[in-house]
């Protein structure tokens, strides 16, 4: 399996509420993981709903 680094993901730039921000976070502290992960999860979550 290849190893993707940073630069082969897109980037886009999201403006958040700052509730919205603020939750994730605290997620991100919660997990010990990072903002980008958490809105991954999330929008991975909302994904699987959708299918």
């Amino acid at each position: 399996m290849d190893i993707m680094k940073a630069a082969d993901f897109p980037k886009i730039i999201v403006r958040l509420p700052p509730d919205v921000k603020d939750w994730i976070e605290e997620q991100s502290k919660l997990n010990a993981s990072s903002q980008t992960s958490e809105i991954v999860r999330a929008l991975r979550e909302r994904m699987a709903r959708a299918a």
